[in-house]
């Protein structure tokens, strides 16, 4: 986290263009089945492991990482950098009441923000050169995006050169950030069962939660036979 967070506060000092991607085994899987998707993740100027699942695969493949960085805290230590210096960023996503209360909440937490714009994930295909021309009217420095995989790594691919900002895709962040998802506690994060209580707030997430064994049974797959799968 702390590599990650100094090398994009200096590109962001620098006036670079960056995109981030925050990857879970669903994203994984997802680029697995879609070579497009795939093209697109592999633009992106920094990829975080973003899951226990990744984190574990990795050690397993004997190229581990380092440690776990997920979008929601990555998100909120470049909140806290630009409410520090009063940066501008767009907040792309989510519901329209639920972004009301994540522009509330971002208010609250860090003063300093400067909300350059925001626009609901509720927009068509077609009008979404419209919403990337207010994102690059309002010169943003960041632009945090969450509409969910994969529209929101499509999205900012598309439009990404439109401001020289730094991208990236956050998923269900702003649900956590307004308050109406609760995140685990942290007791719960260190054992590495967050997954486990998100299912246990919203059991319809059981078809989702089995993006992880699957990407395991990939991985030890691969790790036992020594082919690309």
């Amino acid at each position: 986290m702390q590599e990650i967070v100094a090398q994009l506060i200096a590109d962001h000092q620098a006036g670079l263009n960056r995109f981030i991607v925050t990857a879970n085994p669903e994203i994984v899987l997802a680029a697995r089945k879609d070579p497009a998707y795939m093209q697109v993740l592999q633009t992106a100027d920094y990829v975080t492991a973003d899951g226990i699942g990744i984190v574990k695969g990795a050690a397993l493949l004997g190229n581990p990482v380092p440690e776990r960085v997920t979008g929601f805290d990555l998100m909120r230590t470049l909140l806290q950098h630009a409410g520090l210096h009063h940066d501008r960023v767009f907040f792309l996503g989510a519901k329209p009441a639920v972004l009301r209360q994540t522009l509330a909440a971002v208010r609250k937490q860090y003063p300093g923000v400067v909300i350059a714009g925001s626009h609901d994930g509720y927009f068509a295909p077609d009008e979404a050169a419209e919403v990337a021309a207010q994102i690059k009217a309002a010169r943003p420095a960041f632009v945090f995006v969450a509409l969910g995989f994969p529209k929101q790594e499509m999205f900012i691919h598309q439009f990404r050169d439109q401001t020289p900002a730094l991208w990236m895709g956050v998923g269900g962040s702003f649900d956590v950030l307004a308050g109406v998802v609760q995140r685990a506690p942290q007791s719960w994060q260190e054992h590495h069962v967050e997954w486990l209580y998100r299912l246990l707030q919203d059991p319809r997430r059981l078809g989702r939660m089995m993006a992880l064994p699957h990407y395991l049974t990939l991985i030890l797959w691969h790790k036992f036979t020594n082919k690309q799968n």
